[in-house]
């Protein structure tokens, strides 16, 4: 088996491309700590290694986010390894029972940060096609995601994922890239604000 790796935007990150579907249903999850990471043996396996500080889960791929000041030419043999061993096991990738919180395109895993007005509802929709056919297949590029949080007043909330969070070229992604998107297709659009 041959897993690629794609470097990212973040330098901390690195996507690794097994050749086969990682999360089936197009969803996408993400683990930021040991605690979260105990509902996937995988994504524990590599958090065990004690460089990892980040695992998110794409369609075809994942994202690892390395510990500060951990040199990737000194963890990728790791996560190679841990990754070689899940694929060839079969293995789940979830503790049965865990999997609840799997976030699927197009739903609200989250709470919405703003209460939006019921009059903005053609607006908001006019957002969240943007975000899914034009932002996150972009995004999913770079190893991470996007998550909608709301709209209100004219403010865009966006929360990046993967090697997108913490990457120090995000803000400039929201900014520049996709509050420029949106602003020109949905003119309500004044400005986007990580949430």
């Amino acid at each position: 088996m041959l897993i690629e790796t794609e470097t990212t935007p973040n330098p901390a990150s690195l996507k690794f491309l097994p050749g086969r579907p990682v999360m089936s249903g197009g969803g996408t999850r993400e683990f930021t700590s040991p605690e979260a990471a105990e509902a996937s043996p995988l994504a524990q396996a590599l958090f065990d290694s004690g460089e990892v500080t980040g695992v998110f889960f794409g369609s075809d791929f994942l994202t690892v986010t390395a510990a500060p000041g951990v040199s990737w030419s000194d963890l990728k043999p790791t996560v190679l390894s841990i990754l070689l061993d899940y694929f060839v096991s079969g293995a789940p990738l979830f503790a049965p029972g865990s999997a609840a919180d799997i976030a699927v395109p197009g739903e609200d895993d989250e709470a919405l940060l703003v209460e939006e007005k019921a009059e903005d509802a053609d607006i908001v929709a006019q957002i969240n096609e943007l975000i899914e056919t034009r932002v996150r297949p972009a995004v999913a590029g770079d190893g991470g995601d996007i998550r909608y949080r709301g709209f209100r007043d004219g403010v865009v909330y966006l929360a990046m994922q993967g090697a997108c969070a913490g990457c120090p070229s995000s803000a400039a992604t929201l900014k520049h890239g996709i509050e420029g998107l949106l602003k020109h297709y949905v003119p309500e659009v004044r400005e986007v604000r990580a949430a």
